[in-house]
């Protein structure tokens, strides 16, 4: 009887900045061993704590541009006047291989993702309860400067216009309840029968029997 396999999924999470979206992201990682992150290239400077490699690939603007020339980008974006960009050859490889990949990238990234794998992609956007929890976040997490944090509460109102645009929407009252949901989503989408490989084989395989 043939067997049942299963084509990797896209899990595409969004959010404007500070709204917990890293955070809930890294706590799937950690508890799934089944899906894996994608490591975007990006042109903006390391934050504290950051390492290369593991958070991103941090490259120049020369060398961002060269990649994106060649092709080399599934999907790109220009964010707070910085590039952010996913290669294309790991994702497709961790797909065929039924591995699941994880995206940390905004309503840009995300159109992009959709317009070139559809039917790959998963996608979740996360919402801050309120406007002040959202730049109390923004300011508690002492990265960026006062300029900075301003202009990401003013774009936090157009990335938020394209919440229906996704598959799925959390309010993030609370970071358990919020990973406990992603988890639930995972589940579900990796039982889907447009993913499974393999079905068509076991069910006539299985009819024979009968």
């Amino acid at each position: 009887m043939d067997e049942i396999g299963r084509r990797g999924l896209m899990l595409v999470l969004s959010s404007p900045s500070g709204a917990g979206k890293t955070t809930i992201a890294r706590r799937v990682l950690d508890e799934d061993g089944g899906i894996a992150p994608s490591i975007s290239h990006t042109t903006r400077e390391k934050r504290r704590g950051e390492v290369d490699g593991r958070d991103y690939h941090f490259v120049d603007k020369q060398t961002f541009t060269r990649m994106r020339d060649e092709k080399a980008f599934l999907e790109w974006a220009l964010v707070f006047d910085n590039f952010y960009g996913t290669t294309r050859a790991p994702v497709e490889h961790a797909l065929g291989d039924g591995r699941d990949v994880l995206f940390d990238v905004d309503w840009q990234g995300a159109d992009s993702l959709r317009e070139q794998a559809k039917g790959d992609v998963v996608s979740v956007f996360i919402l801050p309860p309120t406007a002040g929890a959202l730049e109390e976040r923004l300011k508690t997490r002492a990265q960026d400067s006062d300029d900075v944090v301003a202009r990401r509460m003013a774009g936090a109102s157009n990335e938020i216009q394209h919440w229906k645009d996704y598959d799925y929407v959390l309010v993030n009252f609370d970071v358990d309840r919020s990973v406990e949901a992603v988890h639930a989503i995972l589940a579900a989408e990796r039982l889907k029968r447009q993913r499974l490989t393999g079905l068509d084989g076991f069910v006539q395989g299985l009819l024979k029997q009968l």
